[in-house]
């Protein structure tokens, strides 16, 4: 799969410049970890037991968490709702070593193109208020709502963390460098 990544607008409205951010972020792990094999896609960077293959699957569950879970308030989707978090909080990240390149790619996709659904529902329902909908699940720490423009705000966050340590991952790899 060819990856164009594109550059968010310069000036836009509220939700084409997040949405565009995100996407841009999604994108560049894509570029990260395009054309590994399942051994590069996990190995790691010493000290730490980080690989391309778990951000994948870690990135999945996170959009498909905070949209689908906390923003809808649906019941957890697989491969998470059978997962023992109590046995291993990063299950997500140490299972995928077990999972081939394609099906990482497939999840991750997958979870992509959900989330891209998840948003139009809301916006086609709330339209110009879209990014003021507050979320079915509450903060167990405040104990109040998240907004989706918070939500999405987030996803950019943990996509631009973790694409840091996709890049260093990538150049110990195979020297490849850049955005």
């Amino acid at each position: 799969m060819a990856i164009n990544r594109t550059d968010p607008p310069l000036a836009a409205d509220e939700l084409t410049s997040l949405l565009a951010f995100l996407d841009y972020h999604r994108d560049t792990l894509r570029l990260k970890a395009d054309g590994l094999d399942a051994e590069q896609l996990n190995r790691t960077l010493a000290p730490s037991t980080l690989t391309l293959g778990g951000l994948l699957k870690h990135l999945s569950l996170v959009e498909s968490n905070w949209l689908g879970v906390i923003l809808l308030g649906r019941a957890e989707a697989e491969p998470w709702a059978s997962v023992d978090w109590d046995a291993d909080v990063d299950w997500d990240f140490h299972s995928a070593v077990d999972d081939t390149p394609e099906s990482l790619r497939t999840l991750f996709d997958e979870t992509v193109a959900e989330s891209g659904r998840i948003i139009e529902e809301v916006v086609a329902s709330d339209g110009p208020a879209a990014l003021d909908r507050l979320s079915v699940v509450s903060s167990r720490k405040e104990g109040r709502q998240f907004s989706l423009r918070w939500i999405l705000l987030h996803l950019i966050e943990e996509y631009a963390r973790h694409n840091g340590h996709a890049d260093l991952l990538r150049e110990s790899i195979d020297g490849q460098t850049g955005e």
